[in-house]
């Protein structure tokens, strides 16, 4: 493993000047080499413009050749073995069994957007052939397609050093779209943001692609990251992070001569709302699994459940036991980043000082630097929809049940609530008219609802929704998981009367491309 800390624009791999980031095993506290010289404007500058002489060429490559592209960058990466596993765990504190599957999810959503693009579906082709007999006016040749927005800003997220990050899959869908895209990597990782860059820029060499299809950058504080939004050459961010990192840089974005869309996935804290006869029938395994569901990776997932939402009795009091006897056996785990840690430290300090939530139990210590002890809290209702404080996100192994009184609570709760990536609904059969009365309420409020599951894992496939109302996304109306993620970077363009020597391929007579097609109304495969 041959890490050199550069900052890769293009084809070239350039040692910047600016203050140094390192990376800190958050297991050890130990700082780690090689220093990762932060990027300036210059850097920015030279991504960017690479970036965008990309562009007219990236966009117009055939389906095949970028698909195999995207293909090739799940190969490469996989090619890099144990030392990008290695570097990850050292960088993350994560185990080797979740960065493997990471890795696995990471290339596997490639080859996922690499049968999107071969399908051609997201092209949305449309014709409504010239009619020039129709009476009262006769009808031009119109023909729609879609195309990339151009160059896309990505930022990588503390919490998937692979899976949402250098080649994650704001990048897969973003590269997918036909749109170049410019990395900042996270400080947390730099190393195996690197490992990763490389073999992104080898797949691009490989297919002869322009240089500026890909670039990575580091910096430390917001100065990268911010010219980056602001330079008039990008036309999209990705983003997954905090609120207040994401809100930053839409703020950046929306203030440009020419606004452009942030698509952030930011806060959520995921109710799992528990009714009557599930509660009666299962308290105390549901209080188990959603322990397990609350401590897995320690918490450290956009989809942990952070509230449990119900009617207040026995049944209840059943599974706060069973919950609490479940956290108190749950062995501390390493965190993300030192930075990480204390924030969590801080939220769980919050709920312990306040009058209105009560401890139930916490998880064991841990020995080392950085490591995160579950707690669980309860509060009534009425201090809950009282309270700002009791309905923040801790990002980490804490939740927080919501005693109600009866069901018109569990609504008043549920209609408060900030936009969600996820709901739960803990039923049984018997509570389908409980569950019906509850549903309108978190579609609105949430981008998935599941019934009988626990929100932690995101499936990559073509249904998933990952994403909801400000403040879980800043654009309800899409998702970063799945192969709907390719739409965020597409818009339409109409032809009118052009020759077909002029027309995209997918847009001619005969249909060359071979894609799927609504001509004069009627779907041709």
């Amino acid at each position: 493993m041959n890490l050199e800390g550069k900052q890769l624009i293009g084809a070239d791999a350039v040692l910047a000047t600016g203050r140094p980031i390192h990376a800190i095993n958050p297991a050890t506290g130990e700082q780690m080499e090689p220093a990762y010289p932060g990027g300036s404007n210059a850097e920015v500058e030279r991504a960017c413009e690479l970036a965008w002489q990309a562009f007219d060429v990236y966009r117009e490559t055939g389906l095949e050749q970028r698909a195999a592209f995207l293909e090739s960058v799940a190969d490469e990466i996989e090619a890099i073995g144990d030392d990008l596993i290695e570097r990850a765990m050292a960088e993350s504190g994560l185990p080797r069994a979740r960065l493997e599957g990471e890795r696995g999810r990471t290339c596997g959503q490639l080859r996922l957007f690499a049968r999107v693009v071969r399908d051609g579906e997201w092209l949305d082709v449309r014709i409504d052939p010239a009619l020039p007999e129709r009476q009262p006016m006769p009808r031009v040749d119109l023909r729609q397609r879609h195309i990339g927005l151009g160059p896309v800003a990505v930022f990588g997220a503390s919490n998937f050093p692979l899976a949402f990050s250098v080649a994650g899959g704001d990048t897969a869908s973003a590269l997918a779209a036909g749109c170049p895209v410019v990395i900042k990597a996270h400080s947390a990782h730099p190393g195996t943001s690197e490992l990763v860059g490389r073999a992104v820029q080898r797949a691009v060499h490989k297919h002869e692609l322009p240089e500026g299809v890909f670039s990575l950058l580091f910096g430390s504080g917001r100065e990268v990251g911010q010219a980056l939004v602001a330079d008039p050459r990008i036309k999209a961010v990705g983003f997954t992070g905090s609120r207040a990192g994401g809100t930053a840089l839409m703020k950046t974005a929306q203030n440009r001569p020419e606004p452009i869309p942030v698509y952030a996935e930011m806060s959520s804290i995921n109710p799992v709302f528990l009714l009557p006869e599930a509660l009666k029938a299962r308290s105390a395994a549901l209080g188990e699994a959603f322990i397990g569901s609350l401590t897995m990776g320690a918490g450290q997932f956009c989809t942990n459940p952070g509230l449990v939402i119900a009617i207040e009795g026995p049944e209840l009091d059943a599974f706060v036991a069973a919950a609490g006897e479940t956290v108190k056996g749950a062995a501390a785990q390493t965190m993300l980043t030192p930075g990480i840690f204390e924030a969590y430290e801080s939220g769980v300090s919050g709920f312990s000082a306040s009058d209105k939530a009560t401890e139930v139990a916490r998880g064991q210590r841990g020995e080392g630097p950085n490591q995160c002890q579950a707690g669980l809290f309860t509060a009534q209702a009425a201090d809950f929809l009282a309270d700002e404080a009791l309905q923040a996100e801790i990002f980490g192994s804490t939740s927080l049940v919501v005693k109600c009184a009866d069901l018109d609570e569990v609504k008043r709760v549920a209609e408060h609530l900030e936009g969600q990536l996820t709901a739960t609904l803990q039923m049984d059969d018997a509570d389908v008219d409980v569950a019906r009365q509850l549903l309108p309420i978190l579609e609105r409020r949430a981008g998935r609802v599941m019934a009988n599951g626990w929100p932690t894992g995101v499936e990559v496939c073509d249904a998933m929704v990952h994403g909801g109302p400000y403040p879980a996304t800043s654009d309800s109306r899409t998702t970063s998981v799945g192969t709907a993620a390719i739409h965020r970077f597409l818009r339409p363009v109409c032809y009118q009367s052009l020759p077909q020597a002029l027309l995209p391929e997918a847009l001619r007579d005969g249909n060359p491309a071979r894609v799927s097609r609504l001509v004069d109304g009627k779907r041709e495969a």
